[in-house]
């Protein structure tokens, strides 16, 4: 389990480290480009959305010392995601986000239909 240290907020969101890995991928990618993006993230307690802008500072901290493989078709959905009005939506609390390995990775299932 992987963490995203949002602002100088000394608690961290926890996040299966292949999941952290494609959001930092596109993070990366569209705070480079200056868009900024909003990330939700369902939890066992509701849902917490963070503003992404290159002005507020981020650390990714991964368990695993070896990266990730990382599924494009899970970074296109993420972006399409991203681009949209209700920005990325992560699913904490599927138990199988952290157990599908190889598989591949999907954005929450209530956001993209919003986002089509």
């Amino acid at each position: 389990m992987g963490r995203l240290y949002y602002s100088t907020n000394i608690d961290a969101i926890e996040i299966p480290d292949r999941v952290l890995a494609h959001l930092r991928t596109l993070t990366t990618t569209k705070l480079r480009r200056s868009e900024s993006f909003t990330a939700s993230f369902c939890h066992s307690g509701g849902r917490s959305t963070i503003w992404l802008h290159c002005s507020i500072p981020l650390r990714f901290e991964f368990d695993s010392a070896e990266p990730e493989a990382l599924d494009r078709e899970y970074l296109e959905e993420l972006a399409r995601s991203a681009s949209a009005s209700g920005g990325v939506v992560i699913d904490l609390t599927d138990s199988e986000v952290a157990d599908r390995g190889p598989e591949p990775l999907r954005v929450a299932a209530s956001h993209l239909g919003r986002a089509a």
